[in-house]
């Protein structure tokens, strides 16, 4: 019997997805992380889950995981020391950067510019030169060059980055420096700007693959640790992190390139969405995933999710493909507060995390959360289990939310409604990011409501954006690491092809296209060889071809999909219709003006995971049989009769009027008054008004 694995570490829990090949058959499992090391968490899932499904740790043949330590490395401080070479009178590109300031008028004067990750201390020039078609307009000097390294070398660098200006069109300098830093300090890793994004913009180049360095060091260890654990516990156990933009890369290419998985935990539960979305029937999507410390939204229309060709984690802002999500400090532990200077309720950023955690969870925690709030409204029972075994404490939570009571003087119900609905109208705004002013309205999507607390605030959010149904998915709480397990291969190649439309051939395009096509193809297959038993087929492997355009003489570039034979059969005309379209949908016009490219980039994926939902067996009892207990709840300021419903018992044709709360293992899900969940073939949730 052979297994494959997805897990998922989050600020809160760890939860993790074993899926038995043959059958489909799933378990789940969801344990506390352990934020000082997260590999320990992961480790604490995959034998609390083998436990539950009586499975032998050596029959899993698959681990995907999304992981957060190149996030956490960034946001923390905690990267790299590291090393910059750039090309003589470029020394102080990340200094001077884009010279952004955000902010109003008066931004300049609040706005405290963090330190570049590669110090100006740390950076060295070097005498060399390519020309803007590639030529060499000056040799690299290699004596200074040398000195350059030996110099960094002595101060003690853990990373290197080397990014010469305009290598993007001739790497040989890259490459030659990188060659001598491997005889100057062998033990230091390297990247180069070359192989990391070979595009052009030199400080957009710079940043990313100076990103690249920083987090290298931190998240090679992580990688190669569990790897080596996996091997010791299991057999010849295959790892596969998941990237920013959704896909899955091999543990090799993760180690090498980790400024592709800055967005990899919240990347997966859109990924997660995509295959519940697809099993559901559902091709237009607003994802909600709410944990313990954060909320993460994004879009998902016919059934692709939107990539930006950026990422951006805290202040920094790297040229790297990612799920197009938009975070808020807002979670189950998010904390609330009623500043003195004010006297007005605010709830967050600040997060109670997992240690101590809200107040219910009786480990130590005194702050009020939303959980708490959440509790004391009855939306969260104290007979719930989270995890399975994780006790709740009513009493705990009335004391915490009760602060908040009598700092603004009011009842403890109408407090702990305050706090719930100032979170949710946060998570409202970041709702509208993704949707209103991506130019779509959020009626014509549904809303998929995940992680541990998204179930309990969905249908509010629903109410607020107009978007049903809501769907809450089977273990709505380690869908993230769904998504770990059900996506797929993912690799780029691409390069900056400056060129307007009317004076380029589409043949040309084809043949520039066709050759990123093979290079990114050689480097999957080469991956995926290096391990026993991972090998994988040209004719496995499908393209999708991109042109980033714009109109001639602008910055802004829009990345816009086409295909060989699309190009040759029409030309350039119908991706220069997507581009105005596209162009207008964004800003409200387009232009008749000229377009040209900018970059051309072909992204190849794996054959998509054998995993398929398992449809159910119709109801052949009343909904009545799930219920498990008498219920009250307060909701609109009133509090209202309910029921508690055992989602185990629900079966599809099964309606669950509210209110009601709907427990399971890894989440609850409330139904509010006026509305009603429908059970669908493969057991969502589908939450609708009931008029």
């Amino acid at each position: 019997m052979e297994y494959k694995l997805g897990v998922d570490v989050g600020g809160t829990f760890t939860d993790v997805l074993l899926i038995e090949t043959d059958s489909g058959t799933i378990h789940t499992a969801k344990v506390p992380s352990t934020p000082e090391d997260s590999s320990i968490g992961v480790l604490n899932g995959i034998a609390r889950v083998c436990e539950l499904a009586g499975a032998d740790p050596t029959d899993i043949t698959h681990v995907t995981h999304g992981t957060t330590v190149a996030t956490n490395a960034v946001l923390t401080g905690r990267g790299a020391r590291v090393g910059l070479i750039t090309t003589r009178g470029y020394r102080q590109v990340l200094q001077i950067a884009r010279s952004f300031v955000p902010g109003g008028l008066g931004g300049w004067v609040v706005y405290d510019k963090s330190e570049p990750m590669a110090p100006l201390e740390c950076t060295r020039e070097v005498p060399e030169r390519i020309g803007a078609d590639g030529a060499v307009v000056e040799p690299l000097d290699e004596a200074a060059t040398r000195a350059a390294l030996e110099a960094l070398a002595a101060q003690g660098i853990e990373a290197l980055t080397v990014c010469l200006i305009n290598s993007f069109t001739n790497g040989d300098h890259e490459r030659r420096i990188a060659e001598l830093a491997a005889e100057v300090m062998p033990d230091v890793p390297v990247s180069i700007s070359c192989e990391v994004i070979p595009e052009m913009q030199e400080y957009e180049r710079t940043i990313t693959t100076v990103a690249n360095s920083y987090v290298r060091p931190e998240v090679s260890k992580y990688i190669d640790n569990l790897q080596r654990e996996l091997d010791r516990r299991m057999n010849g156990t295959r790892l596969s992190i998941l990237r920013s933009d959704g896909g899955l890369s091999t543990a090799a290419a993760a180690a090498r390139f980790p400024v592709n998985l800055l967005m990899s935990g919240p990347a997966g539960g859109v990924s997660g969405a995509l295959w519940i979305g697809e099993q559901a029937g559902f091709q237009n999507l607003l994802t909600f995933d709410m944990g313990g410390t954060s909320t993460d939204v994004s879009l998902i229309e016919n059934g692709q999710a939107l990539v930006r060709r950026e990422t951006t984690v805290g202040d920094v802002n790297v040229r790297a493909s990612s799920v197009d999500v938009r975070t808020v400090g807002a979670g189950g532990g998010s904390v609330a507060y009623v500043p003195e200077l004010t006297g007005a309720l605010r709830v967050g950023p600040e997060s109670a995390g997992a240690v101590p955690g809200p107040a219910a969870y009786d480990k130590g925690g005194t702050q009020p959360t939303v959980t708490d709030a959440n509790v004391v409204l009855g939306y969260l029972p104290a007979t719930a289990k989270l995890g399975g075994d994780m006790a709740i404490r009513r009493d705990l939570a009335e004391q915490a939310v009760a602060q908040v009571a009598d700092a603004m003087g009011l009842p403890l119900m109408e407090a702990a409604e305050g706090i719930v609905k100032i979170v949710n109208e946060n998570m409202f705004g970041a709702l509208r990011l993704v949707s209103v002013e991506k130019g779509y309205d959020p009626r014509d999507f549904a809303l998929i409501a995940f992680g541990g607390a998204g179930p309990l605030h969905a249908n509010a959010l629903g109410r607020l954006t107009g978007a049903w149904p809501v769907i809450i998915p089977p273990g709505p709480g380690v869908l993230c690491a769904y998504g770990d397990a059900t996506t797929r291969l993912r690799a780029e190649a691409s390069r900056t092809f400056i060129s307007k439309l009317d004076a380029m051939a589409p043949d040309t395009i084809v043949g520039e296209l066709d050759a990123l096509d093979r290079s990114a193809r050689d480097a999957m297959l080469a991956e995926q060889s290096g391990r026993e038993g991972a090998g994988l087929d040209d004719d496995q492997i499908s393209s999708q071809y991109q042109v980033d355009l714009r109109y001639s003489g602008q910055g802004l570039v829009l990345t816009i999909d086409t295909s060989a034979g699309e190009l040759r059969e029409a030309g350039f005309a119908r991706v220069a219709e997507r581009f105005d379209a596209l162009h207008e949908q964004l800003f409200t016009f387009a232009l008749d003006a000229e377009k040209e490219f900018v970059n051309l980039r072909s992204v190849v994926q794996g054959p998509p995971a054998n995993v398929q939902a398992r449809a159910m067996n119709a109801a052949s009892g009343s909904v009545e049989d799930a219920v498990v207990a008498d219920h009250t709840l307060y909701a609109d300021g009133a509090e209202h009769p309910a029921k508690i419903y055992d989602r185990a018992k629900l079966a599809p044709g099964h309606v669950v009027p509210g209110p009601a709360v709907v427990t399971e293992m890894d989440s609850t899900t409330l139904i509010l008054p006026g509305h009603q969940a429908e059970v669908d073939k493969v057991g969502n949730l589908l939450i609708r008004p009931e008029d």
